[in-house]
């Protein structure tokens, strides 16, 4: 932690919380019937998120997942525009066409939150390749799930970003569960990480409650792929604090173990306590407060936002190759 300055204690502090207070307002929204569609909340993974991203910069590329709205925090996407995204409006960074799961900013480095499960990791894949060919000194990051870790394109995208040592990073968010699964239902080895020894590049396991674990290991990770070494794979073990979907009904898992993991667990609070003699009480309330105005300010931003244009409809959805002449 030594080498971490106070800005950036403050400024990782920042991204946990706003991701936090953003999904707490969105789930009170989503209850309320004032967003549409289905939303899938981040809350109680922010120190993944937050630990990766804060060593990437404007060269460096990550692919979400339907879980999006933390990574797209987490490298810069502003709350505004998000959150017009979310509410379906002209004004969303997105031109509202995509919503919750489709959040892309590639002005930040955001290549896109994606609904396939699995679906961002061969695309953070070619933009590794791209930094790689291009020699630009870019780092590309893929967030995915558990579950994730069954598909092929995991395996497969492993294998070639191996084979031609991509600068990548390739993050498993493992929460527990696959939708409603226990990991260990759907995996026979007790940390995914060491998959990566099939691929012959290195498998970290990672405390992902807790943000200086998760920031350490994610930047040697990084560092590493910036020196030209190949990808990593870290195992980030976390947990969701809202169900697989807003208005989950969570009958997979009890009260008691929820209860458990935000007391003991919470990563702000392990945050909050590890930093006690770097950052005042008062510093992190600041925070806080200017935090929920700006969250308060992205909801006004969208709900006075008009819709888009029906006229549109079909503007940015299909791929044109060359204009008739």
């Amino acid at each position: 932690m030594s080498e971490l300055t106070r800005d950036r204690l403050l400024a990782a502090y920042r991204t946990m919380r706003s991701i936090r207070t953003f999904e707490q307002t969105l789930n009170e929204l989503s209850q309320a019937g004032r967003v549409p569609g289905f939303l899938h909340l981040y809350a109680g993974e922010e120190a993944v998120a937050a630990g990766v991203c804060l060593d990437l910069g404007a060269h460096d590329w990550v692919a979400s997942t339907h879980r999006g709205h933390g990574h797209s925090i987490a490298k810069g996407v502003e709350l505004g525009p998000m959150m017009a995204e979310i509410f379906g409006r002209a004004t969303g960074v997105c031109k509202g066409k995509g919503g919750s799961m489709h959040i892309a900013d590639t002005t930040r480095g955001m290549l896109g939150a994606n609904g396939i499960v699995g679906g961002g990791i061969p695309l953070a894949a070619g933009a590794a390749l791209t930094a790689k060919v291009l020699k630009t000194g870019g780092v590309a990051v893929s967030f995915f799930g558990d579950g994730a870790t069954n598909e092929g394109t995991f395996h497969e995208t492993l294998n070639m970003a191996a084979i031609y040592r991509l600068p990548a990073l390739f993050v498993i968010e493992n929460n527990g569960y696959g939708e409603a699964t226990p990991v260990e239902y759907h995996v026979a080895v007790r940390d995914l990480a060491v998959r990566a020894e099939s691929y012959g590049m290195p498998g970290v396991v990672v405390d992902g409650m807790d943000f200086f674990d998760v920031y350490a290991k994610a930047g040697a990770a990084i560092a590493r792929a910036r020196r030209g070494e190949g990808p990593t794979l870290l195992e980030c073990k976390t947990y969701r604090y809202f169900g697989h979907y807003v208005g989950d009904p969570l009958t997979y898992r009890t009260k008691d173990e929820s209860e458990r993991v935000r007391r003991e667990r919470d990563p702000l609070a392990l945050f909050a306590e590890r930093i006690r003699d770097r950052l005042s009480e008062a510093d992190l309330r600041r925070v806080d407060d200017e935090v929920a105005a700006a969250v308060a300010a992205a909801v006004r931003f969208a709900e006075t936002s008009p819709a888009p244009d029906p006229a549109e409809v079909t503007t940015d959805v299909y791929v044109r190759y060359g204009e008739e002449r």
